[in-house]
């Protein structure tokens, strides 16, 4: 598919396709220098990480919402020859930031290789086809170019996901590329040396199980920007209403307004747990085992308003985000069902303001 040719099937476009006429607009007034290879110029792509209004008064629709230095030492890295990796807690919007950066440099962010405990050293390097490589021996035609390996072909941008949960020799194959930026083929007798635009963006974070870390050697070739949770109740809350919509539209749900009290409440519940403190400061909590991530509460509202508009009158309700918010505060069937008590007898019971919410949560509980 074409990049800015959405097939209207597809579930996910990706972002070169979904902001595609975003990109073209940028590159339309982008008058400032752009470093080899890239499509934008460092300042146009974090304009259309941020948002912000063109000089023909054009809208450029935030895709970040967070710290403008974050973005912009980012991006500068990317200018540079280091690799980028992106650290944080789950669902600060890594994956997202990733796809976004590569799709504004270089207008490709299917490069992607995705880090787990069985990924091997060939989805890093390359492999080979081995119908061919019994019949030819090692050729060209036999080899098979790992993403990484495109992208340096290329001078695209290159994404390797959840980065520490692949083998720790695994990871150091990286070492020799992102140093000297070239690939050996020794059964070939050659190498891949990348062309200017090729960079790589890793995402890792700290948090979960089957961490592997990475050596000093493969640090040392990153630089590492730290993605924060939102600062306040009132940023974390726009992120989820603009999440919900662009699913909703995405997965054409009936149409239900969005309810931007719901939303607050499941934003503030998971503060309030997740920082062990109640938002008044006077009453200390017991956090849940599981992150109560921005993204989970996204998911709690997506699948409210699923709820509410095929079985609902098409209002978001607390009933209808009571199952979804439960399911992600008891992940442990034992301590974290404790937990949830104590804090819906101890402190959503004590606002009167959220007698629904606590009545929905004590049927569904």
């Amino acid at each position: 598919m074409q990049a800015g040719v959405i097939d209207a099937t597809v579930l996910r476009p990706h972002a070169e396709q979904e902001y595609a006429g975003e990109l073209a607009r940028l590159a339309e007034h982008d008058d400032r220098p752009r470093p080899p290879g890239w499509r934008l110029s460092p300042w146009a792509v974090t304009t259309y990480l941020l948002g912000g209004t063109l000089p023909d008064g054009s809208q450029i629709s935030p895709k970040y919402i967070g710290p403008r230095r974050l973005m912009e030492v980012a991006v500068a890295t990317l200018a540079t020859d280091r690799a980028l990796l992106l650290l944080g807690v789950p669902g600060t919007a890594k994956t997202w930031v990733s796809e976004h950066l590569a799709a504004a440099v270089s207008g490709d962010s299917t490069l992607l290789v995705q880090g787990t405990a069985g990924t091997a050293e060939e989805a890093v390097r390359y492999g080979w086809n081995y119908a061919r490589l019994l019949a030819e021996g090692p050729s060209e035609r036999a080899l098979v170019e790992s993403p990484l390996m495109r992208a340096m072909r290329t001078g695209a941008v290159a994404r390797i996901e959840e980065l520490t949960r692949m083998p720790s020799d695994v990871q150091d194959t990286l070492i020799t590329i992102l140093s000297e930026k070239t690939l050996p083929v020794p059964e070939l007798n050659t190498e891949v040396q990348a062309r200017k635009g090729f960079t790589v963006i890793a995402t890792a974070n700290d948090r979960d199980r089957g961490v592997n870390e990475l050596s000093s050697a493969l640090r040392r070739r990153f630089n590492t920007v730290v993605l924060p949770l939102p600062d306040t109740v009132d940023d974390e809350v726009d992120i989820v209403a603009r999440r919900v919509d662009q699913l909703g539209t995405a997965l054409e749900l009936p149409d239900a307004p969005a309810g931007l009290e719901e939303i607050r409440r499941v934003v503030t519940v998971f503060r309030e747990l997740r920082g062990g403190l109640t938002s008044d400061g006077r009453t200390k909590l017991k956090s849940p085992s599981g992150t109560l991530s921005t993204a989970e509460a996204i998911s709690v509202i997506t699948s409210g308003l699923a709820l509410a508009a095929h079985f609902g009158d098409g209002v978001l309700r607390a009933a209808d985000v009571a199952g979804g918010i439960v399911g992600a505060v008891v992940q442990d069937p034992v301590s974290d069902r404790v937990v949830w008590q104590e804090y819906l007898e101890t402190v959503v019971r004590e606002r009167p303001e959220w007698l629904d919410f606590y009545r929905a949560c004590r049927e569904v509980s």
